[in-house]
C-alpha cells in the first residue's frame, strides 16, 4: 500500500467497543490511520458515558454524534444515525468502515457506506439469535463488502447469504484477545474502584429483548427474585437501553443493595478481571455465551436473546421464570471451573486483522455486490 489508508470504526455501545479496540489498536500499530466515530449509549450518562472509554484509547482520534433522546424508538435512532454519519463520512472520506454485530447503530452507518459505494466491513456476522437484533446482523452481512467471522460456523452461513468466499476471513472474535492477556489490574484494585464489598461474588447481566418488551419487568422479577434467594452476592452490569429497560431498572432498584451491586459500566480491564475471578456469570448477554466459557465461568443464558448462539460445557439455559432450574445451576456451578472453550478462537484476531488489511486483494476488491450461491 502506497498511501496510509484511514479506518472508521464505529461504536455505539460499551459492548460492541469491546470487540473493536483491540482491532483498532492493532490496525494503529500497523500503520494505519485510526479513528473512531462515537455514538449511541456511549453518549448517555445514565450508562456511564462510556465515549469517555473511547477517548482514553492511544494515537486514534473520535469524533461523537448523539443520536437519540430518552424514549427514541429505534426506527427514530437508526434515521437520526443515518443523516448524521452521512455528513460525517462526506466530510472526512473513510477508505474503510468498520461496523460490528447487530446493533441499529451499526445498520445505519452500513447503509451510508454502501449506498456511497465506500469500502466497509462488518465484524461477527453470520451469528444467530433470536430476536430482532439477528435481522439488523444479516443485513449488515448483506450491506459490508468484508466480513470478520468468529468462527467457522458463522462463515458458512455468511456464505449462505450469498457473499464470496474470499471476502469471508474466521479470525475469531476480538474481545477474546483482550481476555486472553493479563488485564493489567488485580481483583483488589478493581473491588476498591467500584465499591464491591465481596470477594465471592456472581455477575449477572440481563438486557431487555425487543420482541418481548412487555414482558421484561416479569422476567426480571422471577430472575433477580431467584438469585435473592439463593443468599449470593452479584455485581449487576446495568441492561443495555432497549425497549423493556426501564422495566428492569424498575426490579434492580427494589433489590437488597447489602448483596447486589448495580454497575452502570465498567472499563473493559477491570472487567476482564472481575469475571476471570467471578464464580458464576447469570443473564443474556454475549460475554455469558461467548467470553465466560473461553475463561472456563460458567454460565446460565437467561432466555431467548442468545437462543442457538452458543454451546459449551460450561453454558447451560434457562426461562427467566425457572427458578428451579436457577437454583439447581447455582448450588451445581457455584465456584467450579471449566476447561476453555475455543470455538471462537484462541485471541489472536486481532493479529489476523491487520494480516488481512495488508493485502492488496483487500482494497482492490470489487464493492459491487453480487449473490454468490453456496456449495
Amino acid at each position: 500500500m502506497l498511501m496510509v489508508k484511514k479506518l472508521l470504526f464505529v461504536t455505539g455501545t460499551r459492548a460492541d467497543f469491546g470487540k473493536l479496540e483491540p482491532l483498532a489498536a492493532a490496525a494503529r500499530d500497523g500503520g494505519f490511520e485510526v479513528s473512531f466515530f462515537v455514538t449511541g449509549m456511549h453518549m448517555l450518562a445514565r450508562y456511564g458515558l462510556t465515549k469517555l472509554e473511547v477517548q482514553r484509547t492511544e494515537g486514534v482520534s473520535v469524533h461523537e454524534f448523539l443520536n437519540q433522546r430518552p424514549g427514541d424508538g429505534q426506527d427514530m435512532i437508526l434515521a437520526k444515525t443515518v443523516i448524521g454519519f452521512s455528513d460525517f463520512v462526506t466530510e472526512h472520506k473513510p477508505d474503510l468502515v468498520v461496523v460490528h454485530g447487530d446493533r441499529v447503530e451499526a445498520l445505519a452507518c452500513a447503509l451510508v457506506a454502501a449506498t456511497n459505494y465506500i469500502r466497509s466491513a462488518h465484524i461477527e456476522g453470520g451469528e444467530v439469535s433470536g430476536t430482532i437484533d439477528e435481522i439488523f446482523r444479516h443485513c449488515n452481512t448483506k450491506l459490508a463488502a468484508h466480513h470478520f467471522v468468529s468462527s467457522q460456523a458463522a462463515a458458512k452461513r455468511v456464505a449462505i447469504l450469498g457473499e464470496p468466499g474470499d471476502n469471508i476471513h474466521a479470525i475469531g472474535s476480538p474481545e477474546l484477545d483482550f481476555h486472553a492477556a493479563e488485564s493489567g489490574v488485580s481483583l483488589e484494585a478493581v473491588r476498591q474502584r467500584y465499591d464491591i464489598p465481596w470477594s465471592d461474588y456472581g455477575i449477572s447481566v440481563f438486557h431487555p429483548v425487543t420482541s418481548e418488551a412487555a414482558s421484561m419487568g416479569a422476567q426480571a422479577e422471577a430472575l433477580y427474585g431467584a438469585l435473592a434467594e439463593s443468599g449470593r452476592n452479584y455485581v449487576l452490569i446495568a441492561p443495555n437501553n432497549d425497549p423493556g429497560s426501564e422495566a428492569i431498572f424498575e426490579v434492580i432498584q427494589r433489590l437488597p443493595k447489602s448483596r447486589f451491586r448495580l454497575i452502570p459500566s465498567m472499563r473493559f480491564a477491570h472487567f476482564s478481571e472481575l469475571m476471570k475471578n467471578a464464580a458464576v456469570m447469570v443473564g443474556n448477554s454475549s460475554a455469558g455465551v461467548r467470553e465466560a466459557p473461553f475463561l472456563g465461568i460458567p454460565s446460565l443464558d437467561v432466555g431467548t436473546r442468545q437462543a442457538n448462539r452458543a454451546s459449551a460445557r460450561s453454558l447451560f439455559c434457562a426461562a427467566a421464570q425457572d427458578r428451579a432450574a436457577i437454583a439447581a445451576f447455582l448450588a451445581q456451578n457455584w465456584g467450579k471451573r471449566y476447561a476453555p472453550h475455543m470455538a471462537f478462537g484462541e485471541g489472536n484476531a486481532a493479529a489476523r486483522f491487520v494480516e488481512i488489511l495488508k493485502q492488496d486483494s483487500f482494497w482492490s476488491a470489487g464493492l459491487q455486490k453480487v449473490f454468490h450461491d453456496a456449495d
